[in-house]
């Protein structure tokens, strides 16, 4: 540092360089875009600068910390009021960009979960769009689909959601926007909207006025909060236990203007027959995806989906397609008192509950995150699963059925402690004297016994296949089993919401047990 004659301090440009923080070509370059002016020379001609200077330097290198350029930093600093007005113009650039770069993200963050090459284009190509493209996409996709239906409620109720697409979307609106998109560009959606819209035209089913709206909303809440009872203990949409639910359901539907045949006042076939009917033209999952999304960007809360509540109560209508059905067809089966378990029904139960034992304990938890042949299932759900079983049925023999849910943990720290405990607590409540004969509603205790036996059984194929190991288990029980399932569960609807998918093809040769397997919906591993 020297003095000037006004004995004002001077620094070098190294001097100011170092207090700045800035290597010295960047101070010079800076002195030479007119950033700063040095104070003078040295008398070797070395720039120097004063006070004033170094503040400006000080404050340059913060606007460019900041992203500014050095032109907009030369404005602001030469301008008594530019700072202000530059920085606003900064935050207005600095907000485009990073409404590009989220988009940009959500669309990466969408291509890590699904889509193909031709879906990141199409992602791409709708992320810029504009608002008044989006609604223009949207409208021009409900004027197609819709075409001259007289549904005027229905048509204009999609077209106000889609009119509130944001002029400035959040990560979630953005995210929506892409999800929009690819529903619009795909096959589904519009026959499904279509479909939808048909029904509501032949039957006149649209909401007149909000009365009526009031009403089918308060029903579709009853309704579904009933079935996610049922299913929340694991009652089967494909039992007899699910007949119950089917009635409660069917009379409150009966009292409603969801009712189209007010002659129609009795739960029966014709009811729940037309009940199926509503139920089924309005399923359309992908149509409710595309509600949510519309709920989403117009900034109003999603309804919760109720799709799985739909596919439950459509298959529990066609396995109970009138009150007592299911149980009447149960009650002729069980009117046979043939055992055609080699050795008889209980010893070739303990025989499959050993079976499932030894592929228990060779299951370790390194094993547990592996998929398995039930949809969504890992290998730690499915051994959850023959745990609750055991459970459950033991329960039922020894009077004391579990009252959790069958989602729940059961397993604890140690899987195999758990299915032992579970096992054993069973078969003492099957061995016991008199357990065969014993009523459990209109089953014998026989056909109780012969249900965990077959879910054990193909339970046990499904872990086998899981980890690879052998599946040609139990032979002649699996023999025995085949035409056992195929009269007790072949009449049942392979829907969604079933307890089985669709039969799969087997080759002949096959083991037994993947002949059970693949009557029950499982495929095959070649």
């Amino acid at each position: 540092m020297r003095m000037d004659e006004a004995s004002s301090p001077l620094w070098s440009i190294g001097a100011v360089a170092r207090q700045v923080g800035l290597p010295v070509k960047v101070v010079r370059h800076w002195s030479d875009a007119g950033v700063v002016v040095p104070a003078g020379r040295t008398a070797g001609g070395y720039r120097c600068y004063d006070t004033a200077g170094v503040a400006r330097l000080h404050l340059a290198r913060t606007l460019r910390d900041l992203g500014l350029g050095l032109g907009e930093i030369r404005a602001a600093l030469d301008r008594e009021d530019g700072l202000s007005e530059v920085a606003a113009a900064h935050v207005e650039a600095l907000e485009t960009q990073i409404r590009r770069l989220r988009t940009h993200q959500a669309v990466l963050r969408t291509v890590t979960r699904r889509t193909t090459p031709q879906g990141l284009a199409l992602m791409t190509r709708t992320a810029h769009m504009s608002p008044t493209q989006r609604r223009k996409l949207v409208h021009d996709f409900l004027s197609d689909t819709l075409g001259d239906l007289d549904v005027p409620q229905f048509r204009e109720g999609l077209a106000a959601a889609a009119a509130d697409l944001p002029e400035d979307p959040t990560d979630e609106q953005v995210e929506a926007w892409l999800e929009l998109g690819e529903l619009v560009a795909d096959g589904e959606l519009r026959p499904a909207v279509r479909r939808i819209a048909e029904y509501a035209a032949r039957h006149g089913r649209e909401p007149q006025d909000s009365q009526v709206a009031e009403e089918m909303r308060a029903l579709t809440d009853a309704w579904t909060a009933r079935v996610r009872t049922a299913l929340h203990a694991g009652t089967a949409a494909d039992s007899a236990a699910a007949d119950r639910v089917v009635a409660e359901i069917v009379a409150a539907w009966l009292a409603s203007s969801a009712n189209t045949v007010p002659a129609l006042t009795s739960d029966g076939p014709e009811a729940r027959a037309l009940l199926h009917e509503q139920l089924t033209a309005a399923s359309e999952p992908v149509v409710e995806r595309f509600w949510q999304l519309l709920c989403v960007l117009g900034g109003r809360p999603a309804p919760a989906g109720i799709a799985e509540e739909g596919r439950w109560l459509i298959t529990a209508l066609l396995a109970n397609p009138a009150p007592g059905a299911r149980d009447a067809r149960l009650e002729e089966l069980y009117r046979d008192d043939v055992d055609p378990w080699p050795g008889g029904v209980l010893d070739a139960f303990t025989q499959v509950q050993d079976m499932v034992g030894t592929l228990v304990r060779a299951t370790l938890p390194a094993h547990f995150d592996l998929p398995t042949p039930c949809d969504d299932w890992t290998v730690r759900d499915l051994l959850n699963h023959l745990v609750w079983e055991n459970m459950i049925w033991g329960g039922l023999a020894h009077g004391t059925p579990p009252t959790e849910g069958h989602t729940r943990d059961h397993l604890g720290d140690d899987h195999v402690v758990a299915f032992e405990t579970a096992a054993a607590s069973t078969r003492d409540a099957f061995l016991r004297p008199g357990m065969l004969d014993r009523s459990f509603g209109p089953a014998p205790g026989r056909r109780v016994v012969e249900q965990l036996l077959v879910e054990l059984l193909v339970h046990g194929w499904d872990l086998a296949a899981a980890l690879g190991l052998d599946r040609d288990l139990e032979t002649d029980v699996a023999r025995a089993a085949l035409p056992v399932v195929r009269e007790i569960h072949g009449d049942l609807p392979r829907t969604a919401g079933g307890s089985f998918d669709p039969a799969q093809p087997v080759p002949e040769h096959a083991p037994a047990l993947d002949h059970v397997a693949a009557f029950l919906g499982r495929r095959i591993p070649h």
